[in-house]
């Protein structure tokens, strides 16, 4: 069963407001494994609540940055996943680009929409039933 990699602030985390609560919802209707990816430094993971999140959370603290395509071979040796066990979403269309230039099926979330409906066809696509 592949494992969704979920990205952390401007997406599953709203600033200054915590958990998006419709996306936590929508995520739990999938029994996968999700694991929230960030870039949050230890003041960063407190401010934006990342110590209190329903998934394991990963960071490597800014070294590198999601946008460096290291950060998803580290993410993945460090859990022991292959790339076809993964799925992602993220705002950020150039992490989006890093984590697909190591073969992760990715897709862009435009945060500012919060478009929860095709988030959910991209889940339902990429995960078989």
């Amino acid at each position: 069963m592949k494992t969704i990699l979920v990205d952390a602030v401007d997406a599953f985390v709203i600033e200054g407001q915590g958990i998006f609560a419709e996306m936590h919802d929508l995520l739990e209707t999938y029994p996968n494994r999700k694991i929230i990816l960030t870039g949050a430094n230890d003041e960063q993971y407190k401010e934006f609540g990342l110590d209190k999140m329903p998934y394991e959370v990963f960071t490597l603290k800014h070294n590198p940055e999601k946008t460096d395509p290291k950060y998803f071979e580290t993410l993945l040796n460090h859990f022991g996943l292959s790339k076809e066990e993964v799925i992602y979403f993220e705002h950020n269309p150039e992490a989006v680009k890093s984590a697909q230039s190591v073969g992760i099926t990715s897709y862009h979330y435009d945060s500012s929409k919060k478009d929860l409906d095709t988030l959910k066809v991209f889940l339902d696509k990429s995960l078989p039933a």
